[in-house]
């Protein structure tokens, strides 16, 4: 099992930047797969960033790439989201979440993970 808690989430003027940070529990936390999802007022929610077991291989949706940055330390157990020249288009609850261990790490549909944190606000003003 994996419990994920996510901090780091707050007011950001637009062009500034925040870091997330999502600590987990579980002794299977360094075999998993991560990703960063987001949900903005009546969307979807939406892939951001993933990060494979290993942090060797990563992932990032085409409006976040070059801006943003995954990273993990599995001996501290967390997985983190360093968010640059951020957009009010950012605005959104920010979800950390492990996925299936069977999945591909490819998948970025959310149906593809399965323990997920209570989301942390990131709201990017003008």
């Amino acid at each position: 099992q994996v419990q994920l808690v996510e901090s780091g989430g707050g007011l950001v003027q637009a062009g500034g930047s925040l870091r997330l940070s999502c600590a987990a529990s579980g002794r299977t936390f360094s075999s998993k797969n991560m990703g960063w999802f987001r949900q903005a007022p009546g969307k979807e929610r939406e892939f951001v960033a993933a990060i494979n077991w290993s942090g060797a291989r990563t992932n990032y949706a085409d409006s976040v790439k070059g801006r943003f940055t995954i990273s993990r330390d599995n001996a501290k157990n967390t997985v983190d989201l360093q968010m640059n020249s951020l957009k009010t288009e950012d605005t959104a609850v920010y979800y950390c979440a492990a996925a299936i261990s069977s999945g591909s790490f490819t998948d970025t549909q959310p149906r593809a993970y399965n323990y997920w944190g209570q989301g942390t606000q990131v709201t990017v003003s003008s």
